[in-house]
């Protein structure tokens, strides 16, 4: 059984996954707009992968026999300086997802709730990887200084990702 504060945080959790699915939404957009359409649709695979999240904390609610409670959602920005703003952006919304994370891990622990403990691992693995993703990109972006044949390089790279669900 989850307490009255983890299971509120979880419900927060759920809703800033699907906020960043939303918030990926808008960046492929903007990417569509600027004709880096591999970028495009290395967001829209972004979105994906938040949706994927958000169905997992759900049922993980629902396992727990607790409630999911559905919360509105913000509205994303929609208007970015260019790629390197995107990806810098990118990184900070990552970072705070990880610091939701942690937050949940510290209130699992704090509790002793082992359940919640044992499915919050799997987060701070993905939040490792998707920090380390965005920043190498992030890196590459900056390298290339303007360079049109590296980016659309890079765009055509971004281009070849495809959402695989996770099997744990």
């Amino acid at each position: 059984m989850l307490s009255k504060k983890l299971l509120e945080e979880i419900n927060e959790q759920i809703k800033y996954e699907f906020y960043s699915s939303h918030l990926y939404l808008a960046m492929a957009s903007y990417c569509y707009s600027i004709d880096l359409d591999g970028f495009a649709n290395f967001f829209m695979v972004q979105a994906e992968e938040e949706k994927f999240h958000a169905m997992k904390f759900f049922n993980f609610v629902n396992e727990m026999d607790e409630t999911v409670e559905i919360k509105g959602l913000d509205t994303p920005e929609n208007n970015y300086d260019g790629i390197i703003d995107i990806y810098e952006k990118t990184l900070e919304h990552e970072k705070f997802v990880t610091s939701r994370i942690y937050k949940l891990m510290d209130i699992a622990m704090e509790e002793r709730e082992h359940a919640t403990i044992s499915f919050l691992k799997w987060f701070i693995d993905e939040q490792v990887e998707e920090e380390s993703t965005v920043k190498g990109i992030l890196q590459k972006l900056k390298r290339a200084n303007g360079d049109v044949s590296l980016i659309y390089s890079l765009d055509t790279e971004m281009g070849k990702r495809v959402f695989t669900p996770p099997t744990a």
